[in-house]
């Protein structure tokens, strides 16, 4: 059974329609890479998975249980955990205090502060300092350690390199290779495609808020993916279809 199941899934902001007719089966332990250009709807899927955002229609079945409309908090606790945009931590407390807010989830796991600081080595030595102190890669080190605090069976990453030089997101995602390897199930959201396709088991290409490709990672080019990022591969087919 798929650990994470998404069905016809509409969602709006306001009159927009972000999301439109999604739906996808996640297996345990897959990495998906969720790609798209700016407005694609990726960012609002994983919100919607996360509880942050309700959809207007479809479902979203976690471990064959509909959450469709269960709160954010409780997805938490039921092991859904979101790494959002913008990291989001609270400035003015410490590295540590952040981290155990996550766990406040009060899930049992192996994630612990120390486990954290072995698989993020470079936040140690910034342990007690505020986050609003941080370099740009050590609050998005923190953002993700937070949510692994939580112990979740899957975690959502949107946007890992955002705002970050191309050095500090090489440093990031070395430190999450061991994660990427430990068969915690992830969807990730990144603009780099070069990077999300090394990393991930599967793609999705969203377009205008569907699904215009689900192909596993080792089967699809990155042509072919960029391609459908752009909307090419529909255009291609109006010109036969005419």
């Amino acid at each position: 059974m798929s650990i994470l199941s998404i069905h016809n899934l509409d969602v709006r902001h306001g009159l927009l329609q972000a999301v439109r007719d999604v739906s996808f089966n996640l297996a345990k332990g897959e990495v998906l890479a969720l790609v798209g250009a700016n407005g694609a709807g990726k960012t609002t899927l994983l919100r919607s998975i996360a509880g942050a955002h309700l959809p207007v229609g479809g479902q979203i079945l976690l471990d064959g249980e509909d959450v469709t409309a269960v709160p954010s908090h409780k997805r938490i606790a039921r092991g859904i955990a979101l790494v959002p945009e913008g990291r989001r931590l609270f400035s003015q407390m410490t590295v540590e205090e952040n981290l155990l807010l996550g766990k406040s989830a009060g899930r049992k796991g192996e994630w612990t502060v120390e486990r954290i600081f072995d698989a993020f080595p470079n936040l140690k030595p910034r342990r007690h300092a505020k986050t609003g102190h941080l370099s740009g890669g050590e609050q998005q080190a923190t953002a993700i350690s937070r949510a692994l605090m939580s112990n979740p069976d899957i975690l959502l990453l949107d946007e890992v390199s955002l705002g970050l030089s191309p050095l500090v997101v090489d440093r990031v995602y070395q430190q999450l290779q061991s994660l990427l390897s430990s068969g915690t199930t992830i969807i990730l959201v990144e603009q780099d495609l070069a990077r999300a396709m090394g990393v991930a088991s599967r793609v999705i290409c969203m377009l205008e808020g569907r699904i215009v490709l689900d192909r596993p990672a080792n089967g699809v080019t990155r042509e072919e993916v960029t391609q459908a990022y752009f909307g090419l591969h529909r255009q291609a087919a109006e010109r036969n279809a005419s």
